[in-house]
């Protein structure tokens, strides 16, 4: 065959321009319009959303573990943190992309130690930060951690709950100064609130999004533990999943449930220590125009899809491993 123009075998007129291209092309002919930036690749516009694993709560009067950092592109929802709607991201068709659910950090169980810090969750180049693990008992670990958003501190030294990440989620709340007093997790909504005496502060509630078609809360802080024996109350867990903390005798703090980014609750105190609570897991969404394209996910993924009008929505629930779109 002879070519019509400089690119292209003769079809129905060949054209070259930055929007699009038409016509039969060689590999050299299609690695020369790139390198001219004339070459249009095939692109998926995407919206997401990414919560990262949360933080474990803290041992004795512990304080409640942080929610995963929350990121949003979906409608004009927000992000966590008091942020805005993300940018959609725009996706090249065939091109491999990481996707991984964060697990949730484990509650402490000795005074000598924090909550774990959730793991992040990632969706190409969009990561949120795993949840802060919340303060314990003693005094060199009675702060608590940084994350997505923050863990509640421990009453050991009136710890100081732990910074949230900006547009994301909020701080975690403080201890009291005093006895068997805790902050609760800071939440994707809201900070976590500080302890009062003998009590454990409440954790920051979460975020809500409709991305699957049906408003859902999600990334809630923990609640913070206390001590009953001296009329303290426990810390409640922020909306969206978070764990409960206690106030009872070597009562353990509730998990942060699967899926939500919810922090673990704080243990309680009195004659016997109690055990903080594990974060709970995150996840990923995303929603894509059905007659847009289609996705092939790797098998190191648990996944699910639905439709929701003219869109289609997969939900990823554990894993890491690649996708991608046609």
């Amino acid at each position: 065959m002879s070519k019509s123009n400089e690119y292209g075998y003769i079809q129905d007129g060949p054209t070259q321009a930055a929007g699009s291209n038409s016509g039969v092309f060689e590999v050299n002919d299609v690695v020369d319009l790139i390198n001219q930036s004339k070459w249009t690749l095939q692109t998926l516009s995407v919206s997401y959303l990414v919560i990262a694993g949360a933080g474990g709560g803290g041992f004795n009067s512990g304080g409640g573990g942080g929610a995963g950092g929350y990121r949003n592109s979906f409608a004009s929802e927000d992000s966590g943190g008091g942020g805005s709607t993300e940018t959609v991201l725009t996706v090249e068709k065939g091109a491999n992309v990481t996707v991984t659910v964060g697990a949730g950090g484990a509650g402490s169980t000795s005074g000598s130690a924090k909550g774990v810090n959730g793991n992040d969750s990632v969706f190409s180049s969009i990561t949120s930060v795993g949840g802060g693990g919340a303060g314990s008992t003693s005094s060199s670990f009675g702060n608590g951690a940084d994350g997505g958003s923050g863990g509640g501190g421990g009453h050991g030294s009136a710890g100081t709950g732990g910074s949230g990440t900006t547009n994301q989620g909020f701080n975690g709340g403080n201890a009291a100064g005093g006895n068997a007093s805790s902050g609760g997790g800071g939440g994707a909504g809201a900070a976590g609130s500080n302890g009062g005496s003998a009590s454990g502060g409440n954790g920051g509630n979460g975020e809500s999004s409709s991305i699957t078609g049906s408003a859902v809360t999600r990334a809630g802080g923990g609640g913070g533990g206390g001590d009953s024996s001296l009329g303290g109350s426990a810390g409640s867990a922020g909306s969206g999943g978070g764990g409960n903390g206690s106030n009872a005798s070597g009562g353990a703090g509730s998990a942060g449930t699967a899926n939500t980014g919810g922090g673990g609750g704080g243990g309680g105190t009195g004659a016997a220590a109690g055990d903080g609570a594990a974060g709970g897991s995150g996840i990923v969404i995303l929603r894509f125009a059905t007659a847009d394209g289609s996705v092939t996910v790797g098998s190191g993924l648990t996944s699910s899809s639905s439709t929701d009008g003219d869109d289609t929505i997969v939900t990823f629930t554990a894993g890491t491993d690649t996708i991608s779109f046609a």
